[in-house]
């Protein structure tokens, strides 16, 4: 499993996905009681993908490169999730962020530094615990 490891966690109930969605990233609400990866200033963030999940329509197996044969997963990925709605997770930044600035989502799951000037209070979901902060593209 990809993603995270948290400190401290609480989960809500089992969600299905409408995308494929891989442990650690951010997770927001779509119709119907589904989820699927945070956009960019998402206000609807649930929280943390606790592991990886793809759609039930989404086909696993794959074929042989040597001989063309079809090969059949018999361990597929899971449909539904449990989502982090509370703790401390390493996620992914886009964009440097300071210990203690607040933080909301980014594109494709991750987070980025949330501004003032520019963003509704409504996108917050945190804000950095890294004693040192985090690097564009690092986690933390």
């Amino acid at each position: 499993m990809s993603g995270a490891i948290p400190v401290y966690q609480t989960t809500g109930p089992a969600r299905t996905v409408v995308e494929t969605i891989k442990g650690g990233q951010l997770v927001e609400a779509r119709a119907a009681g589904k989820v699927g990866v945070a956009g960019a200033d998402s206000v609807v963030v649930l929280g943390v993908a606790t592991k990886d999940a793809t759609p039930a329509s989404t086909n696993q197996n794959g074929t042989d490169a040597v001989t063309g044969l079809a090969i059949t997963d018999l361990s597929p990925v899971l449909s539904t999730l449990t989502v982090a709605c509370e703790g401390f997770w390493n996620l992914k930044a886009a964009g440097a962020i300071a210990f203690g600035e607040r933080v909301k989502a980014g594109a494709a799951g991750t987070v980025v530094k949330w501004i003032a000037a520019d963003d509704s209070a409504d996108m917050i979901i945190g804000r950095c615990e890294a004693a040192g902060g985090i690097a564009n593209g690092a986690y933390g």
